[in-house]
Formats: structure tokens, C-alpha cells, sequence
């Protein structure tokens, strides 16, 4: 039986098969979350991530995943999602929920038992924490996903407690 686990720290030493960048839908790199993973990764992920087919510049829309290598990170994989821009989206909600959908597909799709997300979306993007600690908890403790090991690497304390009061509010321990 999988687990959810909320840690306060770095994603990029999460010693898992899968790490999740939140990435721009053109997976070249930005700011927050995906210039860390880059940063920590070296030049052979944005190698990788040039090397997924684009269609007018989009390697990823919106929702969707992708997979790439992981250069020098522990990690197996790096599992680019790009989530919704809040103000921008016409269906926010669904687009978020795709984005964590698609990604935990993906890392059983490459055999993962472990993966470890960011909160998606809720920098420069905008999206609300609350809102998103429900839509990310919510499928992430779909049956599909049961059999992963699932950790959110949050990085202050009132985005944990937010995400932790989900996941309690929802009968799992933190």
C-alpha cells in the first residue's frame, strides 16, 4: 500500500524514482521549482527535455506529461508537467488535476514505486495553496495510485500545514 508523505525541503535530493518538475509547456528550463531541478540536474536534462518533439514550441501543453532522464539527480526520472496558470485557465480545477494525474500515470507506466511532487502551479502560476493541496491529495489517493510511494516536497511551513491538514482531514496521518 502506497503512502503520502509532506517534507519540508529540497525536492531535487528526494531519493525517489520519479521527481516532478513543474515546468513550462516549452520544458526549457524557468523559474522556481523547474530552475532548481535544472540547476541541480546539469546540462544533460535540458539536452533531454530539447530532444521531446515540439509542436510550435510546446513540448508539454498544459495538463499533460512528459518523461525525460534525470541527469545528475538521484532520481531515475524527471516527470515535466505543465500545470495551469490560474488566471488564465478556463477550467483550472481539471487542468491541475490532469497534470498530477498524467504525471503519477507516467511513473507506472516506467515501473516508479516512488515519486516526489512539488505543489504544482502554486508560485509564479498562481494557484490558489488550498485549493490545490485538495485537488493534489484527491488523486493522489485514487486506487490507481495505491501502490506508489507519493512525497510532497513543500518548501515553508504554512504551505506544509495546509497540505498536511488536507491529508488529515481526509484520514490519512501525516
Amino acid at each position: 500500500m502506497g503512502t503520502i508523505n509532506i517534507i519540508q525541503g529540497d525536492i531535487t535530493t528526494a531519493k525517489v524514482d520519479a521527481i516532478v518538475n513543474a515546468a513550462n509547456p516549452r520544458m526549457l528550463g524557468g523559474g522556481g521549482v523547474d530552475a532548481a531541478i535544472h540547476r541541480a540536474a546539469g546540462p544533460e536534462l535540458l539536452s533531454v527535455c530539447k530532444k521531446v518533439p515540439a509542436i510550435n514550441g510546446i513540448r508539454c501543453p498544459f495538463g499533460e506529461a512528459r518523461i525525460t532522464s534525470a541527469g545528475n539527480l538521484a532520481a531515475k526520472y524527471v516527470i515535466h508537467t505543465a500545470g495551469p496558470i490560474y488566471q488564465s485557465d478556463k477550467t483550472p480545477q481539471q487542468t491541475l488535476a490532469a497534470s498530477y494525474q498524467n504525471a503519477l500515470t507516467l511513473a507506472l507506466d516506467h515501473h516508479c514505486k516512488s515519486i516526489a511532487f512539488p505543489a504544482i502551479s502554486c508560485g509564479i502560476y498562481g494557484y490558489p495553496i488550498e485549493e490545490a493541496a485538495e485537488i493534489a491529495i484527491d488523486v493522489c489517493q485514487r486506487p490507481d495510485y495505491s501502490g506508489l510511494n507519493i512525497q510532497f516536497y513543500l518548501f515553508n511551513d504554512a504551505i506544509m500545514a495546509i497540505w498536511n491538514r488536507e491529508l488529515i482531514s481526509r484520514g490519512q496521518s501525516c
